[in-house]
């Protein structure tokens, strides 16, 4: 008991005058055994798999085993081994190696389960699922921002997700998954609100501007965003896995960057080339594309002339479908803001939405046909045959909006609009920006959404 009390105590001092000497400790140590495990895919989802994780510069040869799932315990002799790639991450907190290995030769439409390690320590056994060539229809979660308060706040988001769809392939994440891209912790807290959800089922990611930082002129990607991931290296020269695309089943999903796209006309110009050609020898059904900066933004004066007159042209061109987006932490769905909120059956439609709790108000813009202000949020978007279908929940799991997109003969898309039918949007201001709003100030806001529910009868 006296040993333990000691401990307790040297942990205790340790952790109070580190704090007073400005010295924080290192919440999310690095370790000989695998953590920050995630899937991903760098190549064709039905016949791979790429997972990546972290431990401690202890471990300096590591390696992924997989086999055919099986409900018995005694596995099968047949137990693949590939041996991962590790590379050195220094960041402000530690010094860890990051591994990734590519599952290769699978079948589609299989489970599969994995372990990560290197021989000593091992993680627990993982499962997942290959895509299914017969396009037998597949769903995922669709997050904006996470950003902030991971560990306490967004993991809500994540879990409750996951509670309501369980059987979803993957996850989709348009951007900001963290708010200062240099701090460790922060990426411990994103890893820490998924957990073993990361492990089961794998993301895609797109890049928001809180994924970068600048050094001195240069504008650089988070340390973090290569190591953590594999994603697909098919995109423009310099934008590798953060440019991309990835045909799952019959759908072509399309990540752009969009913090690379404002900060560089070059970037812009390159990527707007890449995407024509990807949108032009898109041979699937759907299509749907993750950018971080909306084509038409939800909260206040925000405006993204450069991406839209770039990028919006060549959705309508090539029938992009939906596009999913983050940013404006608000959340709104609607069409072309040419055509007002009337123009239903060409598409795309273009989705702003937000995850984590940092809040921001609405400008009830004329694109919108739904919107809702202080509010966490996911989606769950199926795909079938002919059918796309859209439904946002908040964070405590009651259905917020929805649509079903149908496929024509044409190429266009029947809307029908789903949302719970007389349920008043919610449209609270967030009370860090209520403090600072005058009287006027709060009337005129509620004078706006008048104007847009008028709009909508």
């Amino acid at each position: 008991m006296k040993t333990l009390f000691f401990s307790l105590f040297l942990t205790f001092n340790f952790l109070y005058f580190s704090t007073l000497s400005g010295q924080n400790p290192d919440p999310y140590p690095p370790t000989p055994s695998p953590d920050r495990i995630v899937l991903s895919w760098v190549a064709d989802p039905g016949h791979t798999q790429a997972v990546s994780w972290r431990t401690s510069t202890d471990v300096e040869r590591a390696w992924g085993e997989i086999t055919l799932a099986d409900a018995s315990p005694d596995f099968p002799n047949r137990i693949d081994t590939v041996v991962a790639e590790t590379r050195l991450l220094q960041t402000d907190l530690n010094t860890a190696h990051y591994h990734s290995v590519n599952f290769t030769g699978l079948d589609p439409g299989k489970m599969y389960m994995y372990r990560v390690g290197n021989g000593i320590q091992y993680s627990e056994w993982f499962q997942f699922k290959t895509a299914d060539k017969k396009s037998q229809g597949f769903s995922f979660l669709y997050f904006g921002d996470a950003q902030n308060d991971l560990k306490s706040m967004w993991s809500r988001a994540i879990r409750q997700g996951y509670s309501t769809a369980p059987n979803i392939d993957f996850m989709l994440h348009a951007g900001d998954l963290i708010n200062r891209p240099t701090r460790d912790n922060e990426w411990g807290e994103w890893f820490y609100a998924g957990g073993w959800i990361f492990g089961m089922k794998a993301s895609i990611a797109t890049p928001g501007n809180h994924e970068y930082y600048s050094e001195g002129d240069q504008y650089l990607l988070a340390n973090h965003w290569k190591p953590s991931f594999a994603f697909p290296e098919n995109g423009p020269e310099g934008h590798e896995e953060t440019v991309y695309f990835l045909d799952y089943q019959n759908t072509r999903f399309i990540s752009l960057n969009t913090p690379m796209a404002k900060s560089s006309p070059a970037s812009l110009e390159a990527q707007k080339a890449w995407l024509d050609a990807t949108l032009r020898e898109n041979p699937n059904k759907w299509t749907i594309v993750t950018l971080h900066h909306p084509i038409y933004s939800t909260a206040g004066t925000r405006d993204n002339p450069e991406i839209r007159e770039a990028f919006q042209p060549l959705f309508e061109q090539y029938h992009v479908d939906l596009v999913l987006q983050g940013h404006d932490h608000t959340y709104g769905r609607g069409f072309n803001k040419q055509y007002g909120s009337g123009f239903k059956d060409r598409g795309p439609v273009y989705v702003v939405s937000v995850s984590g709790p940092k809040m921001y108000t609405l400008n009830f813009d004329p694109w919108l046909d739904y919107t809702a202000s202080n509010t966490q949020l996911y989606q769950i978007i199926s795909v079938k045959d002919n059918q796309l279908v859209y439904d946002a929940y908040t964070v405590t799991g009651d259905r917020y909006d929805g649509f079903i997109l149908k496929k024509q003969k044409n190429g266009n898309n029947r809307f029908l609009d789903t949302a719970p039918y007389g349920q008043e949007e919610r449209i609270e201001i967030p009370a860090v920006y209520r403090s600072r709003m005058s009287p006027e100030d709060i009337q005129l806001y509620r004078k706006k959404f008048q104007t847009y529910k008028d709009r909508k009868k």
